[in-house]
């Protein structure tokens, strides 16, 4: 029900901006169900309590907004949206956990941290629905901007503005090598070793600067031995011997696509560690259901398991 606000209702701002978007005092009525006597008596009203002309009568044209209208129009569309907001906010606060949450995650991510917090998540809240998006990180801010994804699960590269990045946990930089490769049993690994041996790098974007950006910081160049866009591709390449490779989360299994056995061997030294962690717009109001998967992330994403060595 729409409240009272000082001077005029919300009910009389919403038949602005209907009168606003047809075009037509007349049309806007038709789409409101109400008569046009009763939307002009609204706009009389607000024109009467503001003091301002808000728009200019077309003779067989309909309506259009002045220039005060026009700004009123963004300002009346903010406002409704606010109420909406907090009619809905109330009407959660008595009823049972329902809802839907629109979820993006970073696609080398998808497999390995998301599946059973999505599981758990719905075996706790039968009312809620999950919508899954995996994606590159170019998508999911799009995603967040235009409000069609409540929140993603991310790493905290590149980053832009206008968003805020909550890490649940750090996943170092971990060597991946076939299992029968001579530093599969080794209990740390550095990069100048590597750096000899051919590395198969996961030609992502994001990620391809990440672990390039390793060996620049110890003044390095590594031996490209093969490249993918796929992190199935690229272990599985690893477990067919054709080099190693160089991962913040291998495979839960050490095992590749096809069955072939991996090692994973952390790195000496100070590398620095990818955080992963929630995205989510700034000064956005979630709803109780995204707030509910939010805490279920921060409890299940934080223990998540990674495998990290052989040793």
């Amino acid at each position: 029900m729409l409240a009272r606000v000082v001077g005029y209702s919300l009910r009389q701002l919403h038949y602005f901006v209907a009168t606003c978007e047809a075009g037509s005092i007349a049309l806007a009525a038709e789409r409101e169900f109400i008569s046009a006597s009763a939307v002009s008596a609204a706009i009389a009203h607000l024109e009467q309590t503001l003091g301002v002309q808000l728009f200019v009568r077309q003779h067989a044209q309909g309506v259009a907004p002045t220039s005060q209208g026009r700004l009123l129009l963004a300002e009346a569309r903010a406002l409704l949206k606010q109420a909406d907001d907090l009619e809905r906010f109330g009407r959660e606060l008595h009823s049972e956990l329902a809802g839907h949450v629109h979820v993006g995650c970073l696609v080398t991510l998808a497999a390995t941290h998301v599946p059973g917090a999505l599981r758990s998540f719905a075996d706790a809240n039968p009312n809620v629905s999950v919508e899954l998006l995996d994606s590159g990180q170019d998508e999911l801010v799009d995603g967040l901007r235009s409000g069609r994804l409540d929140l993603a699960i991310t790493y905290d590269l590149d980053l832009p503005p206008g968003l805020t990045f909550e890490r649940l946990r750090s996943l170092p930089p971990v060597a991946v090598f076939p299992a029968g490769h001579p530093l599969a049993g080794a209990r740390s690994v550095s990069l100048r070793r590597l750096a000899s041996e051919p590395l198969v790098l996961l030609d992502l974007p994001m990620s391809r600067e990440y672990f390039l950006g390793l060996f620049r910081a110890s003044r390095l160049e590594p031996t490209l031995g093969g490249r993918s866009a796929h992190l199935d591709v690229v272990c599985t390449l690893v477990g067919n011997g054709y080099g190693y490779s160089i991962l913040n989360v291998p495979p839960a299994t050490l095992k590749a696509a096809d069955g072939s056995p991996l090692a994973a061997v952390p790195l000496s030294g100070r590398q620095r560690a990818l955080g992963i962690g929630l995205l989510q717009t700034a000064g956005s109001r979630p709803t109780r259901a995204v707030t509910a998967f939010v805490e279920h992330c921060r409890a299940g994403l934080a223990g998540a398991a990674v495998a990290v060595s052989q040793r």
